[in-house]
């Protein structure tokens, strides 16, 4: 009886046009968009140049400081900064027309940028300008030392190297955030429309007390109508991962790069579809509760909005915590321990006892959950208005 209602429930649900929408082809498109953004930012902007726009009689001595920066292509203009208020530049450079004379007599000589730093585009400009002028500040000192006699070792007493404690690149940070967020904002929006209909949308249509009428115990109605909830999460979550992992494979070459577990391949993804389907039966708990409660489909989706926030912010809370960094309770608390997962899995991490917890937190938080809901749907007042 519990699989033929389940069927039933289960075929219902995908009849409903929004289902099919949200289910199959909101996580194509949202996943499709994640991967070609990202793609593009692991390329790093490989034979991009930014425009600099320089007065037209500044001399061939301060254009010769970026002759080695491929990134910076120079703009000549009567006016700089008129050309970077056009758009015809990203960063305007004054300069004096006594600049290197003042440098080869030891004198003070200025630079002034002028740039948006609320541009990404005019920012990375800045630092790529800043950098060669930099370069040539230390290339001029050096001479002067030399001049003098000095030993260079004056103004260097030592050495700074900066080493990452991951070898992984590191827009693999930013994607082992967006990953879980658009998995959990996929399993929760795909599952909204089923979780309102079978329960809200029964009461709102009046045909909830004939269901309860029938020979069907309570406990096996509800326990199908769940299963159908969960089913559809478990679908949405599995298809937002396949597309995933297809647009890596065929459509992109950094990423794809970027996105290499080893030996570890398999297991990962075989830990991240059943992270997938265990965090799919706890928000389908949890719709299922939303749904009990709303008398109408309009206030069941209203009562639920709140669960798809919450994605939001764990995400905020883990994006600037360290693998190292990472200890119980961000593996013990529902959603959050999501982000945490994930975050260790796409660098290549695959710590069972973090993986047990995550999966035992969720198991024991649903089986609460849906303890309530079972309670509200035994009483009346909750099924019946």
């Amino acid at each position: 009886m519990l699989l033929s209602i389940y069927l039933k429930e289960l075929k219902d649900s995908f009849r409903d046009r929004r289902t099919l929408l949200l289910t199959v082809f909101l996580p194509i498109f949202m996943m499709s968009g994640l991967v070609f953004f990202y793609e593009n930012m692991v390329s790093s902007g490989e034979g991009e140049t930014y425009a600099l726009a320089v007065d037209s009689n500044v001399s061939k001595d301060v254009t010769q400081i970026f002759s080695g920066n491929e990134t910076i292509e120079l703009v000549n203009t009567d006016d700089p900064r008129k050309a970077v208020e056009e758009g015809e530049a990203l960063v305007a450079m004054i300069v004096s027309s006594d600049f290197i004379q003042n440098i080869n007599e030891g004198k003070q000589a200025d630079i002034t940028l002028i740039g948006d730093s609320f541009s990404q585009n005019s920012s990375n400009l800045m630092n790529a300008v800043t950098n060669s002028l930099t370069a040539f500040e230390k290339e001029v000192t050096s001479e002067r030392l030399r001049a003098e006699g000095t030993d260079l070792s004056v103004i260097q007493p030592f050495t700074i190297t900066k080493q990452e404690v991951s070898d992984e690149e590191g827009s693999m940070f930013l994607l082992s955030f967006l990953v879980p967020l658009i998995l959990a904002i996929s399993i929760g929006v795909g599952t909204a429309p089923s979780a309102a209909d079978l329960f809200a949308g029964e009461k709102e249509k009046k045909t909830m007390e004939a269901l309860l009428m029938t020979p069907v115990k309570r406990s096996t109605l509800m326990l199908s109508k769940w299963l159908t909830i969960a089913s559809v999460g478990v679908i949405t979550g599995l298809v937002t991962l396949i597309v995933l992992a297809m647009e890596i494979s065929l459509f992109t070459e950094n990423l794809k790069e970027a996105v290499s577990f080893g030996e570890n391949v398999y297991v990962i993804i075989g830990i991240s579809l059943l992270l997938t389907i265990v965090y799919a039966v706890f928000i389908a708990s949890l719709q299922m509760i939303t749904s009990i409660l709303g008398k109408t489909v309009k206030e069941a989706g209203s009562y639920s909005a709140p669960i798809m926030m919450l994605a939001a912010f764990p995400g905020m809370i883990i994006t600037n915590v360290g693998l190292n960094e990472l200890t119980f309770k961000h593996f013990a608390i529902p959603i959050l321990n999501l982000f945490s997962q994930f975050k260790e899995l796409l660098m290549g991490v695959v710590d069972y006892q973090h993986i047990a917890i995550t999966i035992g937190s969720n198991l024991v938080i649903m089986v609460i959950i849906f303890a309530i809901g079972r309670v509200l749907f035994m009483k009346d007042k909750w099924v019946m208005n």
